[in-house]
């Protein structure tokens, strides 16, 4: 057994069955609505974070974990004889790695390695994975570390959002948007580049339409694919992730392909109906 503990934070978006199986320690950022601070995937579901916006009609804000919830999350491991491994948000998004680097402080000298993603969802999802299979095959936390600083960056992430609401309740688009958009059936694709999440181009038209420039555009590395993994990652929008998952696994020599669901700080960015494909490119 490794004497590598791998941890993220609650954006990572991993299914539950492998958070488990490899043992994979969750951080949970927060959603506060008003004064109400709520650990994202413990105190809240999206379900319920998605059913108190209707109420309330805004969105809740998000925060990082504090430096002493890492303190507490890494402390059990390292006591037990562990090195401890977190890759965390892009620190374009959240302050979550730097935190993460204040309670690695607090440890023995070497004991607690911290990596910026530069991603979100399955993005860093992926370079998780990496990390606990690595770990898993015997290296040590130097080689991990620079095999993720290595991936990270043949990371891609694109996700299709269903409409402008949340983009609208965030404070991402205006009002006189978010209303001809809902006219003209426009929906946004969200893609992370340098770490950000950016607007990358708006698709008019069928959901099927927006799906198919999707499938598209990830099919363009299906040559980088082989032997890789992807994730397609949803929001409520499980039967059009399970079709995409089919496609990729026909036409690509990928490994696997996950389907993941979005945890609360993701689902409050992009609002239910999303789907995205995440990859890890070989080159």
């Amino acid at each position: 057994m490794s004497n590598i503990r791998v941890f993220s934070d609650s954006t990572c978006d991993l299914p539950p069955e492998l958070r488990e199986q490899y043992q994979i320690g969750i951080i949970p950022l927060y959603v506060t609505f008003g004064e109400e601070a709520l650990r994202d995937g413990e105190d809240i579901t999206p379900l319920q974070l998605y059913q108190k916006v209707d109420v309330v009609g805004s969105l809740p804000k998000t925060a990082s974990p504090s430096p002493g919830d890492f303190i507490k999350a890494f402390t059990p491991a390292i006591e037990a004889g562990h090195d401890v491994v977190f890759i965390g948000i892009s620190s374009e998004l959240s302050s979550a790695c730097q935190n993460a680097k204040i309670a690695a402080a607090e440890f023995p000298e070497g004991r607690v390695v911290v990596i910026d993603s530069r991603n979100l969802s399955t993005g860093i999802g992926l370079l998780v994975l990496q990390a606990v299979r690595a770990a898993e095959a015997g290296h040590n936390l130097q080689a991990i570390e620079q095999m993720i600083l290595e991936a990270r960056d043949r990371i891609e992430v694109e996700f299709i959002i269903d409409t402008l609401d949340y983009l609208h309740k965030g404070g991402r688009c205006s009002s006189l948007q978010n209303f001809i958009g809902s006219l003209l059936k426009i929906r946004p694709v969200v893609k992370v580049v340098d770490g950000k999440m950016i607007l990358a181009s708006k698709i008019r038209g069928k959901r099927e339409k927006a799906f198919d420039q999707l499938l598209q555009n990830a099919l363009k590395y299906k040559d980088h694919l082989d032997g890789a993994t992807i994730s397609v990652t949803h929001s409520f929008a499980e039967e059009e992730a399970v079709k995409i998952r089919e496609i990729l696994l026909r036409e690509t020599k990928v490994r696997e392909v996950l389907l993941a669901e979005t945890g609360c700080v993701i689902a409050s960015h992009c609002g239910p109906q999303t789907v995205g494909i995440v990859l890890a490119c070989n080159a």
